[in-house]
């Protein structure tokens, strides 16, 4: 969950690992930290709140030298505050530790130090980790053995950097489980290391990504890359094309405003390389997808947390019709729980922003005990849930730094559409006619995408009626219930405005009793094959006196005959709705929040990548 960079070379590393730091605070911003090697001993700085405090702190009270490793985190074990904040010294001040996950057996380690006289000056498990390295360092050993038993003694999903003023020429880190990813940054002359790539792309492009166990010793001129056994491992470097500006928010106010703005790119990319519409086909060769594969998928698990499980009950919706397959949307943090059923003709896909969500990470291990087959949606390239599956989607969306996801959330809608007409396909369950007549339907999406985006400004007019209410209710059915899910989503969680997403149909089997004139019910109603139904659910919130805002079709006289407000979007073929329906909501969310003066992009208690349980 929290965000790590670390430096080795000639510069100085304070400038280098704020700024790094500056690109992963959606990880985190509880606290921030840095330490780095100035002469013979380490030198500390870290507050509570946010990273411009550090900087403050850093401006007042200088610090250089190199290397350096510095850590903005979100709470797991221990309030926010200056004395939790990363990076932890040990007992003798001559090592020093950041750390991502949570070591599941530092009460255990706690007491066995403390009965040896350590003094623990914070509630952290992390700094459990500095303490047991000098431990083992006293013994000795070098700073590397002392750091590879530390990594082998502790349980549970964890990334860890050490830093030792005994041996200043290198940083060790290690990945121990699914607890976010270690990128390693090579340079001339001097290397990087980072939870994520943006924190270190305007260094260098070519990246190594450590693998669950293992272990790097980096120095300026070197990346060693052992298993936490000793096996030294030959990585594969991997030079990533993503453009540094992506990482900034430009002209907008806010990346979450960027970002659902860069989603007619994003959703034009996600089909790039991937569409032939002349030949009416779908392509997907990552996916490793072979007709006689195709044929013997007998189930499908969905597993995802958060917006990436709604998009999987859109997914659900799309294959089950397209290709005929059953299919079963688990969350991921029940899944492995959940004792499913999961056999060799049993896909588990796995959808995930960044890769690297614990729970996410854990239902696809669980699948594949079972001997499943396991595809991941993934926008990190290079991600654990990338590496581990059988075969994936790449979004191609770019990164995504708003916490509330809006591009994650839209691509991979777009990428189980192929994957559904690709399973079709290879099934021989449609034919050409119907393949080609879906496939054609793909090229309408970022033009449509378009349109939607181009009606903002009303929709902030519609925000502006909204700011102060203290509850909604999101009715949808059919294929955009799940859009009324997300939509209440996206208003909880950076608005802070309580919302709920309900079956339409449901309504009348309690939330109805919510409906009087102080509570909002926004309707999902476009043209699609449920639109009868939702005019009655219409009528019905209506006739209790509730304010109606719609989302419906240009043209519908009929909603906006009844409804308060209208979300207008264009006629799109019902089974890409979704796709567009979720735009007005992300926008009206969005616009909320910055009315309220909320922090639209770091909302509170939030981080962008859960990698802890």
């Amino acid at each position: 969950m929290c965000g790590i960079v670390g430096y080795v070379g000639p510069r100085d590393a304070t400038p280098i690992i704020l700024n790094g730091l500056k690109r992963l605070e959606y990880r985190g911003y509880d606290s921030a930290g840095v330490a780095v090697i100035n002469g013979n001993h380490i030198e500390v700085r870290r507050d509570a709140g946010k990273l411009s405090q550090l900087v403050d702190l850093v401006a007042k009270s200088p610090l250089k030298g190199a290397p350096g490793i510095g850590h903005t985190r979100w709470a797991t074990h221990g309030a926010p505050s200056a004395r939790n904040a990363h990076p932890h010294l040990g007992q003798t001040g001559r090592m020093v530790v950041v750390h991502n996950g949570i070591a599941e057996n530092f009460l255990e380690i706690k007491d066995e130090l403390g009965a040896e006289g350590v003094n623990f000056l914070s509630e952290t498990d992390t700094e459990t980790i500095v303490h047991l390295a000098e431990h083992h360092q006293a013994t000795g050993i070098s700073f590397v053995e002392a750091a590879r038993r530390t990594f082998k003694g502790i349980d549970g999903a964890n990334v860890v950097l050490l830093l030792s003023a005994d041996e200043p020429d290198k940083i060790v880190t290690a990945r121990i489980g699914n607890a976010g990813g270690v990128v390693i940054g090579l340079g001339e002359g001097e290397n990087f290391i980072a939870s994520d790539i943006p924190a270190i792309l305007e260094h260098t492009r070519k990246v190594i990504f450590l693998e669950s166990r293992q272990m790097a010793i980096v120095t300026k001129d070197s990346v060693r890359i052992e298993t936490l056994d000793g096996v030294e491992v030959k990585p594969e470097i991997h030079t990533i094309a993503w453009d540094a500006v992506a990482a900034e928010k430009g002209e907008y106010r806010h990346f979450m405003q960027k970002e659902i703005h860069e989603q007619v790119r994003a959703l034009t990319d996600t089909l790039a390389g991937r569409v032939d519409f002349k030949e009416g086909r779908i392509r997907l060769p990552e996916l490793n997808l072979t007709p006689e594969l195709a044929k013997r998928i007998q189930r499908i698990y969905i597993t995802a947390c958060g917006t990436a499980a709604y998009a999987g009950m859109v997914g659900k919706y799309l294959i089950e019709k397209i290709a005929r397959i059953p299919v079963e949307v688990v969350i991921g943090s029940e899944f492995r729980y959940s004792d499913p059923i999961v056999d060799e003709n049993t896909v588990v896909l796995a959808i995930s922003q960044s890769g690297e969500t614990a729970d996410t990470l854990a239902a696809m291990e669980e699948g594949r005990r079972k001997g499943g087959i396991i595809w991941s949606i993934v926008n990190a390239i290079g991600s654990q849930a990338m590496r581990v599956s059988d075969g994936f989607i790449a979004m191609q969306t770019g990164p995504e730094i708003g916490v509330a996801s809006t591009k994650a959330f839209t691509a991979p809608l777009v990428d189980q559409y192929m994957l559904a007409i690709l399973l079709a396909d290879l099934r021989g369950v449609i034919n050409d006619k119907t393949r080609r007549e879906l496939v054609a339907d793909l090229r309408l999406i970022p033009d449509l995408a378009g349109r939607v985006l181009d009606t903002e400004a009303e929709i902030e007019k519609v925000a502006h009626t909204l700011k102060d209410i203290r509850g909604c209710l999101y009715l949808g059915r059919g294929i955009n219930m799940p859009i009324a899910y997300e939509g209440a989503l996206k208003l909880k969680e950076i608005s802070y405005i309580h919302a709920e997403g309900y079956p339409a149909g449901e309504m009348k089997h309690g939330p109805i009793a919510l409906i009087d004139e102080e509570m909002p019910v926004l309707c999902i109603a476009p043209k699609d094959p449920w639109h009868e139904k939702m005019i009655s659910q219409i009528q019905q919130a209506k006739a209790r006196g509730g304010m109606v805002i719609a989302v419906a079709t240009e043209g519908d006289e009929l909603v906006k005959g009844m409804a308060d407000h209208v979300l207008w979007i264009p006629e799109t073929p019902w089974m890409l709705s979704p796709i567009i329906t979720v735009f007005p909501l992300q926008m009206l969310a969005y616009h909320i929040a910055a009315i309220r003066g909320l922090d639209v992009d770091q909302p509170r208690n939030l981080a962008k990548s859960v990698t802890v349980e």
